[in-house]
């Protein structure tokens, strides 16, 4: 007769397997960047920051620094297939994001599980392709807007990027506003698209979630004296858990966009190219210690020791910071 379970070892079973505060995983496709300023890098950053599993999936790499992108080596569609399925078929998956999936191969694969899994809210982010050859921006970019689009929940990007991109033909003399960019993104069956960057005076900039119909949210911030890398990944990532989280839209906007906002506040410089932002802002201590509050705090009994709180997301709510 086999041993019973021992009843301590049960119980911790039980625990487990009843745990509902379990963070909520989120499927990201996206390109390795061994900079460390956007790619997964920053999507597994953000995402775990605003308290979900990130389920990273490789689908190519960037060679690049923290000034610039000099070239990029997608995978093929099975390797990124093969990576997605076997965590789908194994964990439930709250929220997807894509990123930069390196060829219109990977992007057909990615809408084909995407559409597997409908009822699941996607997060595509489109970067700047500058460095790109043109003929490639070209065919990637059609078989997003065909293949990625009506898949996507919520479309986020740059102003200037989105409007080049899906309203290439603008005829007026004024920037398109972000209901503009809404409505080329609805028309191609996008319902929520966040602009981001948008020119204001004075210095600052603004950042709208719209909808053909309506402006649903939107705050401004006062312009950086600096150039980032990976601003968008890390907005884009944690707007992503957020939703996961159980957030509706408007307050996961808010609350990713204060999120970023720290991060920017927070940013560094890892090497000698742009400012790269600290996702992990909450876990520094907000001031230095000096040498006798450093004695004092080794000697302080290990209950008195209680860290810094983290930037609080709750997980069924949010509150404006």
């Amino acid at each position: 007769m086999a041993n019973p379970t021992p009843p301590l070892l049960e119980s911790r079973q039980l625990q487990i397997e009843d745990d509902d505060a379990s963070p909520a995983c989120v499927m990201i496709f996206n390109a390795n960047d061994p900079s460390g300023a956007g790619g997964l890098t920053a999507d597994i950053a953000a995402i775990t920051s605003a308290g979900a599993h990130p389920l990273a999936v490789v689908t190519g790499a960037y060679m690049r620094d923290t000034a610039e992108i000099f070239d990029h080596y997608p995978f093929d569609e099975e390797a990124v297939t093969d990576q997605a399925r076997s965590a789908l078929e194994d964990m439930p998956v709250a929220a997807i994001k894509v990123g930069f999936v390196g060829s219109p191969e990977n992007i057909s694969t990615i809408a084909e599980i995407a559409s597997d899994y409908a009822e699941v809210p996607l997060i595509a982010y489109m970067p700047s392709l500058s460095w790109w050859d043109e003929s490639e921006i070209d065919s990637y970019l059609d078989a997003f807007r065909e293949l990625m689009l009506p898949q996507t929940t919520v479309l986020v990007g740059n102003h200037s990027s989105l409007w080049r991109w899906l309203l290439p033909d603008w005829p007026g003399e004024r920037n398109p506003s972000a209901r503009d960019i809404a409505k080329a993104a609805a028309d191609l069956g996008v319902p929520y698209t966040l602009v981001t960057g948008i020119p204001l005076p004075d210095q600052f900039i603004d950042n709208v979630l719209a909808t053909p119909q309506a402006v649903l949210y939107s705050e401004k911030f006062e312009r950086f004296e600096a150039v980032f890398a990976g601003a968008g990944e890390t907005l884009s990532a944690a707007l992503c858990a957020l939703l996961a989280n159980g957030h509706d839209l408007q307050a996961a906007t808010a609350e990713a966009l204060t999120y970023l906002d720290h991060s920017l506040d927070a940013g560094f410089h890892p090497g000698m190219g742009n400012i790269v932002p600290d996702r992990l802002f909450w876990a520094q201590a907000d001031v230095e210690e000096s040498d006798d509050d450093a004695a004092d705090t080794e000697a302080t009994d290990d209950a008195d020791l209680t860290s810094k709180s983290p930037f609080d997301l709750p997980p069924n709510g949010t509150t404006k910071h």
